[in-house]
């Protein structure tokens, strides 16, 4: 027997829009090996969850490592309410605060993996300043929770690629040392030359074979305008399934029928869409894009950092909040919320197996609850936690 062999009964898995039926769960060497009624093996460590509700591991598709003071002291907010001024902000006090801190980042990382998190793609800032110190941090704190959690990074200009000279080059040395991701920053909005920006967010990708992310503020006309030049280069390209626009905040102050083209040529182009429900900032409508079949995703951004003293980690609250803010209120429309938590950000993160199927890494939770719309809007402690038929905690502690 190996420590990965495991008989998890007695639990109701969630595939979106099936009902959850009491099944048993036989995971061998990682993976799930079969689910149904009357499991049986001899060989294997079982655990029962006497009714527990599971869903595969929750995907933060949108968080910054980098920037988070989780575990230090407690840090005033001083970034003020302007996108300049927070970033102005965040550059000028990293020195003093340690940051990027590989311990926080670190320590936030064990919080997230505790309450279900699989899978994590993190925006790293990457400037003349800080240089690639921020990817070296990141993944000093991935490797700590090496089993318990996949952590993708992303090459991200938050101080402007256009108008910040040296971040190109800087970039293209961290997709060389292996950064998943190149990110990009308000091509119209901050860097005032679309078509700058996004030749070398995209040149960057062909040539290093990587996966783009660009956070678009932007909002009304401007950012629906800048909505097609991605879908535009994306064609060109062919990085179809490879291109996500994060926040994305025009799409939700645009006219629904602008929605819905927006959301058609999103799922034709394969560009996928991720929101985070920040503030008071426009959500991504989740039922449209859904009607749509064009990928969305959801994720924390920033964790208790200097742009933000708020949140905690925690994917399936992040889940609620979009819910609500969303204004979803039906058990199904709930559940799409959940969906966009899980499956969708599989889908943008581009994983190759994912989910409570045979064949998939063992990577789920169980909770407490009698719906999985009950589990949303409840955010109950995590019974257990596992991350490759490891487990990674069991009612809501960590296990070393």
């Amino acid at each position: 027997m190996t420590v990965n062999d495991l008989l998890v009964t007695g639990g109701r898995p969630w595939t979106p829009g099936q009902p959850t039926g009491i099944a048993d769960i036989l995971i061998r060497h990682g993976r799930i090996e079969a689910i149904g009624a009357g499991l049986s093996a001899v060989d294997a460590d079982v655990i029962d969850l006497a009714g527990a509700l599971v869903f595969p591991g929750l995907v933060d598709s949108h968080c910054h490592l980098d920037k988070t003071l989780w575990s230090g002291p407690w840090t005033p907010n001083t970034g003020g309410r302007t996108l300049a001024g927070r970033i102005a902000n965040g550059e000028g006090r990293r020195a003093e605060l340690g940051l990027p801190s590989a311990e926080y980042a670190a320590n936030l990382l064990g919080e997230m993996a505790r309450r279900g998190t699989a899978y994590v793609r993190s925006h790293v800032d990457i400037d003349p300043e800080v240089g690639l110190d921020g990817v070296a941090a990141v993944r000093a704190a991935a490797a700590r929770h090496a089993g318990r959690i996949d952590v993708e990074l992303v090459a991200f200009p938050q101080g402007g690629l256009i108008t910040r000279p040296g971040t190109a080059d800087l970039m293209a040395a961290a997709l060389a040392d292996g950064v998943e991701v190149v990110g990009g920053l308000d091509p119209a909005g901050y860097d005032r030359d679309p078509a700058a920006q996004l030749d070398i967010v995209f040149g960057l990708a062909e040539k290093f074979g990587a996966k783009v992310d660009i956070h678009l503020h932007d909002g009304g006309p401007l950012g629906a305008w800048e909505f097609d030049l991605i879908i535009e280069r994306t064609r060109a390209t062919g990085l179809s399934g490879r291109v996500a626009i994060s926040h994305a905040y025009a799409m939700g102050t645009l006219p629904a029928d602008e929605q819905r083209r927006v959301a058609d040529a999103l799922a034709e182009a394969g560009v996928a869409m991720v929101t985070c429900a920040v503030g008071e900032a426009p959500v991504v409508p989740v039922r449209m894009m859904h009607a749509a079949n064009a990928a969305l995703a959801l994720g924390n951004d920033g964790i208790r950092d200097l742009w933000t003293p708020y949140g905690d980690g925690d994917m399936l609250r992040r889940i609620n909040t979009v819910a609500y803010r969303d204004r979803l209120v039906a058990d199904s429309e709930i559940e799409l919320a959940l969906a966009a938590g899980t499956y969708g950000g599989a889908r943008v993160l581009g994983l190759e197996r994912y989910g409570l199927e045979v064949g998939a890494p063992a990577d789920l939770f169980a909770v407490d609850a009698e719906t999985p719309g009950a589990a949303v809007v409840s955010v109950p402690e995590r019974r257990l936690v596992l991350k490759g038929g490891r487990v990674v905690a069991r009612d809501g502690v960590l296990v070393n």
